[in-house]
């Protein structure tokens, strides 16, 4: 039976919000592998966590936070937004990793300042990388490791077969560790071709149980979800169900 895929937190996790203390402090408390969240910059080059580029103000309106200084955010909001270092902190006092969702080309760099100036780079790596963003990485973030993901335009225009060889070409080509792909496009030949080009497979963002065994079954490295509490009761089941096996077979 392969290994059981790393765990990873997806922000929002166990019900809290997304890009909150709370959701990382529950994964951490769970006991997780990974934690991933969404990473912008602002205008003076802070990354911070947050899916999109509009942001809700106090006074009801909506701004762009590429075009904001952190302390105007922060100015502007009812609660301050949370900065990467805040939770760079959380991460390295923890022992874990931190899986960085790039929104935005224009946190490459911001980002790979702030991970070297932490000594960082073995505890954290970049997702939300299409091609161009990942080869970009490799210049303005390249101490950092990489997914690539996955363009699932190919998945839709192109055979299986034709699709699965371009995104493990792609992911190559841009030097990346591996791919990031949507749990619903994994079948067994894809899993072969990229174990025979050397790459990782990353799934996201799963929420049923019979999904997380089939996933781990196929031999995944890791498995993105908001409910990692479900996926650690998952690990256990089928960790007792092997050493049932492996007891009755001896």
């Amino acid at each position: 039976m392969n290994k059981f895929p790393l765990i990873t937190a997806h922000t929002g996790c166990m019900g809290h919000p997304d890009h909150s203390f709370e959701s990382l402090q529950a994964a951490l408390r769970i006991g997780v592998d990974i934690y991933e969240d969404d990473i912008r910059s602002t205008r003076d080059g802070v990354p911070v966590l947050a899916h999109d580029d509009d942001i809700a103000l106090a006074d009801g309106c909506c701004s762009s936070l590429a075009e904001m200084t952190l302390k105007e955010l922060n100015t502007a909001r009812l609660a301050p937004i949370l900065t990467l270092q805040d939770v760079f902190e959380q991460i390295r006092e923890a022992g874990k990793i931190m899986n960085l969702d790039i929104k935005s080309d224009s946190s490459l760099e911001p980002v790979s300042t702030l991970v070297n100036r932490m000594d960082m780079a073995e505890m954290v790596f970049l997702s939300g990388c299409n091609y161009g963003t990942a080869v970009k990485a490799s210049r303005y973030a390249p101490s950092i490791r990489r997914l690539l993901n996955v363009n699932m335009q190919s998945f839709e225009s192109l055979s299986y077969d034709e699709a699965v060889f371009q995104a493990c070409a792609n992911a190559r080509e841009a030097g990346c560790f591996g791919i990031n792909v949507p749990y619903q496009v994994v079948q067994p030949e894809l899993m072969e071709a990229v174990q025979r080009s050397g790459l990782a497979i990353y799934v996201w963002t799963v929420t049923e149980a019979d999904d997380m065994r089939r996933l781990a079954q196929l031999g995944v490295d890791s498995i993105t979800t908001r409910d990692p509490a479900k996926l650690i009761a998952v690990r256990e089941e089928m960790d007792f169900a092997k050493e049932n096996r492996d007891w009755t077979i001896s």
